[in-house]
């Protein structure tokens, strides 16, 4: 059986789809699952073992048979943790079948084969009774069903489920509770994930400001929640403008409601401020006492607690759908509503006077449909889109380059999906403005949203959207004028790693016909850079586990290591490193260089070579990033912004992700008078504009 898999080409710009083999998806899954991150989550374990022994205890003590059921089984853990804390049989249920099959093995050599059942099926297809997959209901309920949001892997319909059909009343649960919390903050920064700020811009004719449109300025955005290891934001960063509060709780050991609804809690802000931001994290207990906890609170909730890294739980960055100035002392009611996988919040001031009699009128300013974007650009853009748009410091540099290449008879074509470019370029005098978004071109009518914002700024008459491909483009669509400047981010929304918005170079390639014999193109030139790291915790989602909580788990590392090799060359994932600290062990590398201002040449470009380790420390991987020059000395990083001292610290930019390409040995370095290198080969392929990767260490 074939599959097909959407992915991005680096020469279209588009999203394309793929038949693979039926072994493709599999792979995937396993190679960029979160199991080994899981598996090396110290304190989860520790505390799932304390709660499974504690619940088998509880139904020993009443003189019951402990059947255990543990729904998303996967390597089959928490069916071992309940077999040897004396559990009497378990069912472990696992739907995704190559993992049901590992379970089996993981089961078996551990020796619990005669005390644990794995089930392949989704547990709403389990069947209880003689015949049927389970004998009799379970006693007591283990799972591990959640994600960054609590409910968005669908544990709310999965446990109502099981307790209507698969558990008996009155079962244990580990486990037993989760409670979720928030607290309301103002950040500048978080906010400039979800609105465009204004854009100031210094002209011949004076200043001018950039606004966005109307219908953005009042759009609430989508409901997705942002998760985000909050633990790598500076206080700096945020203010927080409540105490912590307890927004719902869910008790799992009864019956548990899927059906949307909502909780409100009354705040009082502990200063005064404009709320933004609404900071979420949840805990578990694994017992009814509360004496056996998991938490995911940040650093500022627990300062003195250590805090156990982990990327499979985060936490979660909400925005309300509008900014709300408040003042200290003032009653506010926070409202979270949500349906069977997401939660969203609402902000309401308290009216002079109330009391109970208002309830009602508060119930009717619920709404419990989650909000839609009205405005296209959430949609379009992603959070750190919107955070690199913001970027005042990036914003300049591009100002300073168009003021350098501009003139008063430019005739200018931006190819980015989203850009402001076109709209510096007509700000700095350029007589012809007209852009291309190519990569959006089919999808969400991109140019509705910067016809509106055109049209906010005045400027509907002097940029030209060109609704065509590049490869398309013809002599009319330029008002039969040659291109003198060509401009790009670039930017286009399909790349997933930091070489595809190379698609610029095809593009440029595609319009060749269309530019001035003297055309000016900026960026001029791109180059990859690269350099060896050491991981202060991102290595373990990569990291064979062997032994957990005293389990042999040899078989998952096994099964992670042959999907990565699944490639006859590995791959390099994207990202975000200013969430994932890490050292550096060598001096940062330029490797290739892409010349935009010439075409795409037919041969592939590649380079060997050998980076130095120069300092102490743990080889992880090589992360990699683009730089774009746009003029003589003005360049763009997509990664590595500085090294920040002699500890080589790395300081990345927060609006890309990175890739990282991990190597599959770990060597640790000493400081030698003759340092240990790690060797590269690397290809780009101009026939696919994929690069591929090797290094030996």
């Amino acid at each position: 059986m074939k599959t097909f898999c959407g992915r991005a080409n680096p020469t279209t710009g588009s999203m394309e789809w793929l038949e693979e083999g039926e072994d493709y998806d599999y792979h995937q899954e396993i190679a960029r699952s979160r199991y080994a991150d899981m598996l090396h989550d110290k304190d989860r374990n520790v505390k799932y073992y304390q709660g499974i022994r504690a619940a088998v205890n509880r139904v020993k003590e009443r003189g019951e048979k402990a059947i255990v059921l543990d729904i998303g089984t996967g390597t089959g853990l928490l069916s071992m943790m309940a077999a040897s804390a004396g559990a009497d049989f378990c069912y472990a249920i696992e739907v995704f079948k190559p993992m049901a099959n590992a379970a089996v093995k993981i089961v078996e050599k551990n020796g619990f084969s005669d005390k644990i059942k794995v089930i392949n099926k989704h547990s709403t297809e389990v069947i209880v009774g003689p015949d049927g997959d389970m004998q009799c209901r379970a006693n007591i309920l283990v799972t591990e069903l959640f994600d960054t949001e609590l409910i968005g892997e669908g544990a709310l319909p999965t446990y109502e489920h099981a307790h209507k059909y698969l558990v008996q009343e009155g079962c244990e649960a580990v486990p037993h509770r989760a409670t979720v919390y928030v607290q309301l903050v103002e950040s500048r920064r978080m906010w400039s994930w979800k609105k465009l700020f204004p854009i100031h811009v210094e002209a011949e004719d004076g200043e001018k400001i950039l606004l966005p449109p109307s219908e953005m300025e009042n759009c609430p955005g989508v409901p997705s929640v942002c998760d985000i290891q909050l633990n790598q934001m500076p206080s700096s960063d945020f203010s927080t403008l409540s105490d912590v509060v307890k927004m719902f709780s869910v008790d799992f050991s009864k019956p548990v409601q899927s059906a949307s609804t909502y909780y409100r809690v009354q705040l009082e802000p502990v200063k005064s401020g404009k709320a933004q931001i609404v900071l979420s994290w949840w805990d578990i207990d694994m017992d009814p006492s509360g004496m056996i906890n998991c938490s995911m609170a940040p650093y500022w909730v627990k300062p003195t607690s250590a805090l156990q890294w982990r990327d499979h739980w985060m936490q979660c960055v909400y925005f309300l759908p509008r900014e709300e100035p408040v003042l200290q002392a003032e009653k506010l009611y926070l409202t979270a509503c949500r349906d069977e996988y997401s939660v969203w919040y609402n902000l309401q001031k308290a009216r002079e006077g109330e009391n109970g009699a208002d309830e009602e009128e508060l119930e009717a300013d619920v709404r419990v449909e989650s909000p839609v974007c009205r405005c296209r650009a959430h949609v379009l853009w992603n959070r750190p889109r919107f955070g690199e748009l913001n970027d005042q410091n990036r914003t300049r540099q591009y100002i300073k380059s168009l003021r350098k290449v501009l003139k008063t008879d430019s005739v200018c074509l931006c190819i980015s999906d989203g850009s402001l470019l076109p709209v510096l370029a007509h700000y700095l005098g350029a007589k012809q403005v007209q852009c291309m978004q190519p990569s959006r071109i089919d999808l969400c009518h991109p140019h509705e949203l910067w016809q509106a914002f055109f049209k906010a700024n005045n400027l509907e008459d002097k940029i030209k959207i060109i609704e065509a491909r590049p490869e398309l483009l013809k002599p009319s669509h330029l008002e039969d004028k040659k291109i003198s400047v060509l401009v790009g981010e670039p930017f286009f929304t399909t790349s997933l790693l930091p070489w595809h918005n190379l698609y610029f170079w095809y593009a440029r390639t595609a319009v060749s016909a269309h530019l001035a014999s003297n055309v000016t193109v900026l960026p001029q030139s791109a180059s990859l850079h690269m350099m060896v790291v050491e991981f202060q915790d991102l290595w373990r989602i990569r990291s064979p586990c062997g032994t957990c909580e005293g389990f042999d788990v040899r078989t998952m590392d096994d099964m992670i290591k042959d999907s990565l090799n699944f490639r006859e060359s590995k791959e390099a994932e994207p990202h975000p490193l200013w969430e994932y600290p890490c050292k550096s062990l060598s001096e940062p590398q330029e490797v290739l260089t892409f010349d935009f201002t010439k075409t795409v040449p037919q041969h592939c470009l590649s380079t060997e070579g050998s980076v130095k380790l120069l300092w102490k420390g743990k080889s992880h991987g090589a992360v990699l990033w683009m730089e774009y020059h746009l003029a003589a000395d003005i360049s763009i990083s997509t990664g590595l912004m500085q090294l920040s001292n002699e500890k080589g610290n790395c300081e990345w930019n927060p609006h890309c992700k990175q890739a990282v390409y991990f190597f599959s040995s770990v060597i640790e370095s000493e400081i030698l008078s003759d340092p240990t290198a790690v060797t590269y080969a690397i290809n780009f392929d101009t026939k696919t504009g994929e690069i591929a990767m090797d290094f030996k260490l």
